[in-house]
């Protein structure tokens, strides 16, 4: 199974690049994942409500254009489908079993994910009804797909 994770902004903190780098590594076994970095928009002013709409529109334009055609798109956001760790590892495996190899993760920046992004996805999928920071996010999604791979297969990791 290839995986992407497209996520706007870079991550800058220590911690979250060490905890993606231990999942990225943890995960190779299972599946090839790629991060692709998609360039975070600043805003050109204060940020009210129509420049949050342009960033958005902006940063949703280059999720877009990097997603691969074939890709089935789950888009983290709040409004989302919550599903447990379980639920989620049962998902990935009916991909997997029905042709579905290429899977995108699409994490959205500070002002989250343009109505066509969200229009576009297979799934919009939420951890939470909680706002996480976007970077932060990343490295949770990557753990929780590494706690899949391990209930796919009935490996010790996930209790």
């Amino acid at each position: 199974m290839h995986l992407e994770i497209v996520a706007v902004g870079k991550l800058k903190e220590r911690y979250l690049k060490q905890g993606v780098e231990e999942y990225l590594k943890r995960l190779k076994p299972y599946a090839r994942v790629d991060v692709v970095e998609i360039p975070e928009e600043k805003p050109a002013g204060s940020l009210h409500a129509a420049e949050e709409d342009r960033i958005r529109e902006r940063e949703g334009e280059r999720i877009i254009n990097r997603l691969h055609p074939e890709a089935h798109v789950i888009a983290l956001a709040i409004e989302g489908k919550s599903l447990s760790s379980e639920e989620l590892a049962e998902y990935i495996r009916r991909l997997a079993t029905y042709g579905k190899s290429r899977v995108a993760f699409v994490i959205g920046g500070s002002v989250g994910l343009s109505p066509r992004v969200l229009r576009s996805s297979d799934l919009l999928l939420s951890f939470s009804r909680m706002t996480f920071p976007h970077q932060l996010m990343r490295l949770i999604l990557l753990e929780q797909l590494y706690r899949s791979f391990k209930i796919i297969r009935g490996e010790t990791y996930h209790k």
